[in-house]
């Protein structure tokens, strides 16, 4: 999960405030199924390929960094309207009661949309969909159920799903009416996983059946992409995996915290996980974000914890961290928490991985668990790479482009695996390029992480004209534009906005980037898979 600029503003602002339609379809028959009545299009014909490539290496898409089941993050009021509802379209995709009639009060909508405090939008949901949702709308729902069916069906092969919460967030944000506990919104996600599959199995005749599998070793996944369905894995992201915070510098956790969390995460089916997030924790130094938004995370991570980032200066030649140094400080935020005065240039936070992080991080290499690395610290992505070294451990991974890029060949050296963020096609692109260079000397696969439901936004409108219908990245399904209720999306003015989207932005990079990217991307699946069959052996 990240954040975009303005929805930052919106959780420092509030957090310093603080401081101060039927049930799911029976099968008709064996592959026939029957859907609740309305419901949302998919708008892709043809069946889903199955089996592997001439090789015998699996296929498709990869996005190895979503965000599900946020309705039961941070409260259960940040995110909007559920992935799918028991009662159908119309209830599952509804706006937040604190919201208001017009949208007058929903205070992170408005700031994270607009800048302001102020704003309106239109809060009816089903069937119009008049504002909502949107590229630019961060507080609704993108992940409904068959807008992640659309994406399967135009090539999509594996989804992992990050289980997270922000108990600073949650604390102050209106509406907030569950837990603001971390791990309590980790095993409430965990369960809506479940849930989902659960959900579509009974629209397919029963357990098992349905495509939206939940995989725990990357046998069952490579298993369930041959099948042409859906492999979802699941993970974590949060500031405080196990109650591991620090308060002035103090761990607020210890070993045996760690043994328990790690433990049960695993029993949840857990497979990958970050220790550390946007603040230092007991476990390990952030990665900075910059300009005003780094200034607000900073406020909040004194707020939270007690202490500003100290970042340091360091080698502009060897990985670093950004700098979350302001020269404007914008006027309206003069009244937050003042940060020291940081040097200019390239600046490292000192904190890397701290001796409980160690642990934890050893932890995951016994229980075969995959190591995210993006959002360390240099210092602590370093160390982290040291001991994977070591062990001579494949499973780490960087999925949404926030880990230094200088660290890229050491990762692929491992066996890891690395994704891109979901940024625009020009963006993604310029990525793309400058680090062909190190992935092609090890013949790994690319994939996105999209972050969807995480805060950090989705692209825009195509950058070139996406003709319908079009077909989809291996050519075996046509995909038109998307139907739900009223609203009809078309990516030339509408960009990703939900994750149905996806395979028109596909589109859109095949036409600017060319094949050779889509071929890069379809190899994704494989080169993820075999990252976590590394982990699986080598755990011990």
């Amino acid at each position: 999960m990240r954040f975009r600029r303005t929805s930052l503003l919106a959780v420092v602002a509030l957090a310093a405030t603080v401081a101060m339609v039927g049930p799911p379809a029976e099968a008709d028959g064996e592959g026939q199924r029957r859907l609740p009545s309305p419901e949302s299009e998919v708008n892709v014909t043809g069946e889903p390929f199955t089996g592997t490539a001439p090789d015998g290496t699996v296929q498709g898409l990869i996005d190895a960094h979503s965000h599900m089941f946020m309705q039961d993050g941070i409260g259960g009021a940040a995110v909007c309207g559920k992935v799918f509802s028991e009662a159908g379209v119309a209830d599952a995709l509804e706006d937040c009661p604190s919201h208001g009639i017009a949208g007058e009060t929903a205070l992170l909508e408005n700031l994270t949309r607009s800048g302001s405090p102020l704003g309106f939008h239109d809060t009816t949901g089903w069937p119009s969909f008049k504002d909502w949702p949107a590229y630019d709308s961060l507080t609704h729902q993108q992940m409904y159920y068959r807008w992640v069916e659309r994406s399967w069906r135009a090539g999509q092969r594996v989804m992992v799903v990050n289980l997270t919460s922000n108990k600073a967030l949650c604390a102050i944000n209106p509406g907030t009416h569950q837990s603001c506990d971390e791990m309590t919104a980790v095993r409430r996600q965990a369960r809506d996983a479940y849930d989902t599959q659960a959900f579509i199995d009974a629209q397919y005749g029963g357990a098992g059946r349905g495509w939206y599998r939940i995989v725990t070793d990357p046998g069952q996944a490579r298993e369930v992409i041959e099948d042409g369905k859906l492999a979802v894995v699941l993970g974590v992201e949060t500031s405080e995996p196990f109650g591991c915070s620090q308060k002035l510098r103090l761990a607020m956790c210890t070993r045996a915290n760690i043994d328990a969390g790690l433990d049960e995460l695993k029993s949840l089916g857990v497979s990958s996980m970050f220790l550390c997030h946007k603040f230092d924790n007991a476990l390990c130094g952030v990665r900075y974000d910059e300009g005003t938004t780094g200034l607000l995370i900073n406020a909040g991570q004194f707020l939270t914890t007690g202490t500003f980032w100290t970042p340091k200066a360091c080698d502009p030649d060897q990985p670093h961290d950004n700098n979350p140094r302001l020269v404007d400080r914008p006027a309206e935020l003069d009244w937050l928490p003042q940060p020291p005065i940081y040097p200019s240039g390239t600046v490292c936070n000192p904190y890397g991985l701290s001796s409980l992080g160690e642990y934890a991080l050893r932890g995951l290499i016994k229980r075969g668990m995959m190591v995210e690395v993006d959002h360390m610290s240099a210092k602590a992505a370093g160390r982290a790479l040291d001991i994977l070294e070591e062990t001579d451990y494949p499973g780490v991974l960087a999925t949404h482009s926030w880990m230094d890029e200088r660290y890229l060949d050491r990762l692929y050296a491992l066996g890891g695996f690395s994704t891109i963020y979901g940024h625009s096609t020009d963006q993604f692109l310029a990525e793309y390029a400058r680090t062909a260079p190190v992935r092609d000397r090890y013949g790994a696969g690319i994939g996105f992480g999209f972050d969807m439901n995480g805060f950090g936004g989705t692209p825009g409108p195509a950058k070139t004209h996406v003709t319908y219908p079009f077909r989809s990245i291996l050519g075996d399904a046509v995909v038109d534009r998307q139907v739900t209720g009223q609203r009809i999306w078309d990516y030339n003015t509408d960009g990703v906005a939900h994750y149905g989207m996806i395979p028109d932005y596909l589109e859109d990079l095949r036409l600017t980037g060319g094949q050779d990217v889509i071929d890069d991307i379809i190899r994704g699946p494989e080169t993820y898979l075999r990252t976590w069959a590394g982990a699986t052996a080598a755990a011990h």
